[in-house]
C-alpha cells in the first residue's frame, strides 16, 4: 500500500493534473493521494496559496473579497471544467471560498490559517471529482474525519500522537482516498497548519499511520541533487539517502522535501521516494533507514542564506559556570533561537537566522550583551551563508574536512566559522553570501566527478 503525496506544481493546471491522474490509475496499490494547493502555471503566475494571502489581508482591511475569491475560483474552474466534473464539486468549492466573508475578525487567532487551508481544502475536492469523473472510485476526506489532530499552534502545528490511532482506522480504504494536506484540527476543532511547505508533512503523517509499505512524493525534480542545479552544471542526482543525510540537506537549503516531514516516516521506519510526476518512470531519489555508507562518503553540498552571528570572547571563559546559559537567557529575553553555537576556551559564536533582527532590536541586544556578560570582545557580522557537506559515510573516511577546507582555501574563500557535529553526518561552513556559489561548486568537484 502506498501513499502519493503532489506538490503545487504537479496539480497548477488541467495538463498537470492529467499527469496525476494517471499516475494513480497507474497502480492499484496508490490508495491514498495528499495534495497541495495548486502551484505556479509560469514563472510569471502566482500560487493560490499566495492569492489567499491576499485575502486575508483584504479581509482584515475590511476590502470587498469578491475580485479575489473570483480569481481563486477561476484556478479550480479552468481545471475542473477541462475533465467534465459534476457541478456539485465546483458549487461546493464556491460556497466554502465565499463563506470565508462571514468569517470575525476579532478573538479569531486561527483566522490565516483558515483561509490558508482553503488552498488544499479545496483541491482535494476537485482532486476526488476529477477521479470519479474518470472512472476511479475515490472520495475526499477532511483532516477532521481523518483524525489529523494536531497541536493549538496556529501557522506552526505538530501533530499529536493521539492522531496516528485514529489514521489507523483509515488503514483499509474501499478505493482511493483524497486528502488535503498542509493543516490539520485541533481538538477543539480549530484550523491549524503546519509550517510553509507543511503539505509533505502531512503525506509523512498518513503514511506513518495507516502503516504504508512506501510514501511517494512527487514533484517537479527527477530526484534529489547532489548540489544546486543553478551553482553546479547537471549534478549528479542521489539514488539513496538515509533519513539523516536528507534531514540534514533539507534543513541547509533542499527545498524539495520538507525537512520536518521525515520524522513521521523515520519512526514508522516507512521509506520515501521523491518522483518526477512529469516523469514518472525515472526511479528517482529513495530515503531508507540505511544505506552502503562505503559507496559514497558525501552525498550532498547544500547552502542557505540569510545568518547573522554574534560573536563574543571573553579571557577564561570556560571558568564562568553558567555563562552559555546566560548568553542563550539574553536571546530568550528578545525572543530570538539561535542556529548554532561553535565555541572555544575563551570565545563562542552564535548563528541566528538574520530575519529576527531589525536595526533597533540588535542595538537593544548587542547593548543587553556588553552590559551583562562584559565580554573583553563583542562583534555582528551578516550576510553569511551556511555551506554544508552531508553524508554519513564520512565517519568512516578520514580527511573529509582537510579536503574540504583546502578546497576552499585554493579558491581563498575565507572561513567565518567551521562546525561539526559528533555524530558526523555534516560539516558546516560559514562564508560570506558573495562566496556561496563559488564554494558551491568547488565542494562539489572535490567529492564528485
Amino acid at each position: 500500500m502506498k501513499v502519493i503525496k503532489f506538490g503545487g506544481s504537479s496539480l497548477a493546471s488541467s495538463e498537470q493534473v492529467a499527469k496525476v491522474v494517471a499516475i494513480v490509475k497507474d497502480d492499484p496499490q496508490r490508495r491514498f493521494v495528499v495534495v497541495s494547493a495548486p502551484g505556479k502555471r509560469s514563472t510569471e503566475d502566482i500560487k493560490v496559496t499566495d492569492l489567499l494571502i491576499q485575502l486575508y489581508e483584504a479581509k482584515l482591511a475590511h476590502r470587498s473579497l469578491t475580485p479575489l475569491v473570483e480569481e481563486i475560483f477561476a484556478r479550480y474552474l479552468e481545471i475542473g471544467e477541462a475533465f467534465e466534473i459534476g457541478e456539485e464539486h465546483l458549487a461546493a468549492i464556491r460556497i466554502d471560498l465565499e463563506s470565508i466573508a462571514a468569517l470575525p475578525i476579532e478573538n479569531n487567532p486561527h483566522l490565516y490559517d483558515h483561509i490558508l487551508s482553503r488552498g488544499e481544502d479545496n483541491n482535494a475536492k476537485l482532486i476526488a471529482g476529477i477521479l470519479q469523473a474518470q472512472g476511479v472510485t475515490a472520495r475526499y476526506v477532511n483532516p477532521r474525519d481523518l483524525g489529523m489532530l494536531v497541536s493549538d499552534e496556529p501557522g506552526n502545528a505538530r501533530v499529536l500522537y493521539k492522531a496516528y490511532n485514529q489514521i489507523k482506522k483509515w488503514a483499509q480504504p474501499d478505493g482511493v482516498l483524497v486528502i488535503p494536506g498542509f493543516f490539520g484540527y485541533t481538538e477543539e476543532g480549530n484550523i491549524c497548519t503546519f509550517s510553509r511547505g507543511g503539505s509533505d508533512i502531512s503525506g509523512s503523517i498518513v503514511a506513518a499511520g495507516v502503516k504504508a509499505d512506501l510514501y511517494e512524493n512527487f514533484t517537479d525534480v527527477d530526484g534529489i541533487f547532489a548540489a544546486h542545479p543553478g551553482y553546479v552544471h547537471k549534478p549528479e542526482i542521489m539514488k539513496e539517502l538515509t533519513y539523516r543525510e536528507m534531514r540534514e540537506l533539507a534543513y541547509a537549503g533542499f527545498t524539495v522535501f520538507h525537512d520536518e516531514a521525515l520524522m513521521p516516516s523515520f519512526r514508522a521506519k516507512i521509506p520515501v521516494v521523491i518522483k518526477n510526476t512529469n516523469n514518472p518512470n525515472c526511479r528517482g531519489t529513495k530515503i531508507i533507514p540505511e544505506r552502503d555508507l562505503t559507496e559514497k562518503p558525501v552525498v550532498g553540498i547544500a547552502s542557505d542564506e540569510g545568518f547573522s552571528m554574534i560573536y563574543i570572547s571573553k579571557y577564561l571563559m570556560n571558568r564562568e559556570i553558567g555563562f552559555t546559559r546566560r548568553v542563550l537567557t539574553i536571546l530568550e529575553e528578545f525572543g530570538i533561537g539561535y542556529e548554532h553555537m561553535p565555541s572555544g576556551i575563551d570565545d563562542i559564536s552564535i548563528v541566528i537566522r538574520s530575519n529576527q533582527l531589525d536595526d533597533d532590536l540588535q542595538e537593544q541586544l548587542m547593548r543587553k550583551i556588553a552590559y551583562e556578560i562584559d565580554p573583553d570582545e563583542l562583534r555582528i557580522t551578516h550576510d553569511l551563508s551556511m555551506i554544508m557537506v552531508v553524508g554519513e559515510g564520512m565517519r568512516q573516511r578520514v580527511g573529509i574536512t582537510a579536503e574540504s577546507t583546502a578546497a576552499l582555501a585554493r579558491k581563498r574563500i575565507n572561513l567565518e566559522m567551521i562546525n561539526q557535529g559528533s555524530s558526523e553526518v555534516s560539516i558546516m561552513f560559514g562564508i560570506h553570501k558573495e562566496q556561496e556559489k563559488l564554494a558551491i561548486r568547488t565542494l562539489y568537484y572535490t567529492f564528485f566527478d
